[in-house]
């Protein structure tokens, strides 16, 4: 199995021409979902079996980072959708096989505990509204978390807390809201959805978490919790990259014509040749986690503290990016105030990404199923 996948050139020519379309449009254009579905980039960690590409851990990785450093809201779509994808190994198999063999198969919705499941007999009854299901004008199912409830009074699990279940539904079934309207990722069409009393049966719900894959693949034994830091973190080291190579070419440009003092222009080369540095040292530390912590799991041996080191890591890293590109991007004069402007679009993506409660440092483990999915 490749561990590392490269972008053709004609993948990434498609990338760059239709990264403005679809900002403007705030959707993935035709032409982009076409390349997606090709490269099966939706179902990264779906089995070879269900036609997914069946990738390792660190391979999907390399895979989403190349996609982030050409176009950060591509990328975030595909990392949010392919990481829905991979509820693959937690819903009952056989409705597994039959969805996922579809080339367009795509997963997407809310973790945000914000809707009730009404329990009557073996089936639920849905109901609530649901924020930032991101791609939601081309999922094909929407996943979501639901207080349970029976004769409309909330059911509590073992420890005494709201039971909560996680449901998927086909999109015929959803309402969505069309109202994202951010300043950066735009064409992640990030909308709210709603369900009003949509019946589902129990195994239209699951659990992700080891004990209960219903697949036998090692991936699904990988904890959420450092898959989904590592996935969302890539994205910003892809665009973080970006931003750095396209500033590096404007100082160059800058230097070559005189523009700026000697002394000043030399300050800024040194300051942007410590980030650089900082970010290869961050980049190889993280993706060394990454390898160890899969090769571990391999070998059955215990991760605890590496997933430990991996939830510090890629917090600190999003901290030192977003204070880097803020002291970097007053150097890029007013051709980088641009909205069509590549270095505008990094900025912009970068910064509606850090909202993401995920990598932010003041996260809280209680928080992990109000973030989006």
């Amino acid at each position: 199995m490749k561990k590392n996948m490269q972008l053709t050139d004609a993948a990434i020519a498609v990338l760059k021409d239709q990264q403005r379309k679809a900002i403007q449009q705030k959707s993935l254009s035709d032409e982009q979902l076409e390349l997606i579905y090709l490269n099966k980039w939706f179902k990264i960690w779906v089995p070879q079996s269900l036609n997914g590409l069946g990738l390792d851990l660190v391979g999907g990785l390399s895979l989403l980072k190349a996609l982030a450093y050409q176009d950060g809201g591509l990328a975030w779509t595909v990392t949010l959708c392919a990481g829905a994808n991979l509820f693959v190994g937690f819903i009952d198999s056989e409705i597994g096989r039959d969805i996922f063999t579809s080339k367009q198969v795509c997963f997407g919705g809310s973790g945000q505990i914000a809707g009730i499941a009404e329990r009557e007999g073996k089936s639920y009854r849905l109901k609530g509204l649901w924020k930032y299901a991101t791609g939601a004008p081309h999922l094909t199912h929407f996943t979501l978390n639901a207080y349970i409830q029976a004769d409309g009074q909330q059911l509590l699990d073992q420890d005494g807390n709201p039971l909560v279940k996680s449901f998927f539904v086909a999109r015929e079934f959803a309402l969505i809201h069309y109202d994202w309207d951010t300043f950066g990722l735009e064409a992640t069409a990030s909308h709210s959805f709603s369900l009003d009393n949509i019946q589902v049966e129990e195994n239209q719900s699951f659990l992700i978490d080891a004990s209960k894959s219903t697949r036998p693949e090692l991936l699904y034994q990988y904890p959420f919790m450092p898959f989904a830091e590592l996935t969302l973190l890539v994205n910003f080291m892809g665009m973080y990259r970006r931003f750095l190579d396209l500033i590096e070419k404007l100082f160059v440009l800058k230097s070559n014509h005189g523009k700026g003092e000697q002394m000043e222009s030399k300050a800024a080369f040194r300051k942007l040749d410590e980030m650089q540095q900082d970010y290869t040292g961050r980049e190889n530390s993280i993706l060394e986690l990454a390898t160890r912590s899969w090769e571990n799991l391999k070998n059955k041996v215990d991760n605890t503290t590496l997933y430990e080191r991996i939830a510090i890591e890629s917090r600190d890293f999003v901290e030192i990016i977003l204070s880097n590109v803020i002291k970097l991007y007053p150097h890029t004069g007013i051709s980088g105030a641009a909205a069509d402007n590549e270095i505008n679009i990094l900025f912009r993506n970068i910064f509606t990404a850090s909202q993401h409660k995920l990598l932010q440092k003041n996260f809280s483990w209680r928080f992990l199923k109000s973030m989006e999915l």
